[in-house]
């Protein structure tokens, strides 16, 4: 398998199961309709669909009722990032090499862009209700909310990123504290998709398990090496500004435990992850080579 090749083939297949569900650009509302999808279509991997697709292939099922899902995680996703890129927050002004959201249009239409995002989003996953044949499908469907949002909420993302604000008016933060944001803020949605692509492909309890575990070390791994690209990559390379985080007086694992132990921790996660995926009767090896390039990349 050529992983360059096959993964920009997921990634249009993604795209075009994803952009079907974006919002039309019309009437009185439609400037924020505007920006909604100019936010969502500034770029990017894909990464939390694809995951929850290639997890949900993995476990054996049959894509009846998850493109709904797909779409609506890659919603929540754009718009913590456009709620990020606030000056309120992170006062980014690139977002995937392009204006972010509150430069191209102004705060209070960016602030709109992200609610509008959220809200659309659960109006999206709804419609897998639609897709359901049975009662069994509609019990699939329900749990499959319940994660979404649990994992996106305060228990979650939001709570992550509560943490990270609070964080950052404090010189001193704990290890304890800096995983609880890594586990929320960023293994969260990660967790959701892959919980999710399991849950619709039908797995037993302890197979769920496994495959959270999995996506809970890939989501730490991958924010830590976020961390390590904010201070050894390019502005090209990265397509938004790099150093952000001593800018905001961040601390991050790197500034804890150095570089070094950071990357150890990296592979360390991301070794335990991949056992975990490589342990099913029938593997997804593009799954496997897409989390190995998530967590390794450079950019």
């Amino acid at each position: 398998m050529d992983f360059n090749t096959e993964l920009k083939n997921r990634i249009e297949r993604t795209e075009g199961i994803i952009t079907k569900y974006l919002p039309k650009e019309e009437g009185y509302g439609g400037r924020v309709t505007e920006a909604m999808n100019y936010s969502f279509m500034a770029g990017g991997k894909r990464i939390r669909p694809m995951l929850m697709i290639e997890t949900h292939i993995l476990c054996g099922g049959d894509g009846r009722l998850i493109a709904p899902f797909m779409a609506a995680i890659e919603m929540i996703h754009t718009y913590s990032l456009v709620h990020d890129d606030l000056p309120a927050m992170d006062g980014d002004e690139l977002r995937r090499g392009k204006p972010s959201a509150w430069k191209q249009y102004d705060e209070a239409m960016a602030v709109l862009a992200g609610d509008g995002l959220l809200n659309y989003a659960a109006e999206t996953a709804l419609m897998a209700f639609d897709l359901a044949e049975d009662e069994l499908d509609t019990t699939f469907v329900a749990e499959a909310m319940k994660l979404l949002f649990y994992h996106s909420g305060i228990n979650g993302m939001i709570g992550g990123q509560c943490a990270d604000v609070e964080a950052g008016k404090s010189p001193d933060v704990s290890p304890e504290q800096l995983i609880y944001i890594y586990k929320n803020k960023t293994a969260a949605l990660i967790r959701a998709s892959m919980d999710i692509g399991a849950l619709l492909g039908g797995v037993d309890d302890d197979t769920l398990i496994a495959i959270d575990r999995a996506a809970y070390n890939i989501g730490i791994a991958f924010q830590i090496q976020d961390d390590i690209l904010d201070v050894t990559s390019t502005e090209e390379e990265l397509g938004k500004p790099i150093g952000s985080d001593d800018k905001n007086n961040k601390t991050t694992y790197v500034t804890v435990n150095g570089l070094d132990a950071s990357a150890a921790e990296v592979e360390r996660l991301s070794n335990e992850a991949l056992d975990i995926l490589k342990g099913f009767e029938v593997r997804n090896e593009f799954l496997e080579e897409l989390v190995s390039s998530l967590i390794g990349r450079k950019a």
